[in-house]
């Protein structure tokens, strides 16, 4: 993978981390019960999406 390739993938990341963090930030503060639990369980995916995206960015 090409220098360009692993920044726009970085970038990606960052962008799906950064997406999580507002997802689980709304879940926490405008939600209750179970689409509370819901919405962080998607967030925690999206969250490890971002994750590995990061670590393929850097290999």
């Amino acid at each position: 993978m090409n220098a360009m390739d692993k920044m726009w993938l970085s970038l990606v990341a960052i962008l799906i981390m950064g997406l999580s963090v507002f997802l689980i930030t709304f879940a926490r503060s405008k939600t209750k019960g179970i689409v509370r639990g819901i919405l962080s369980l998607i967030a925690f995916l999206i969250m490890l999406i971002g994750f590995f995206g990061g670590i393929a960015s850097l290999t």
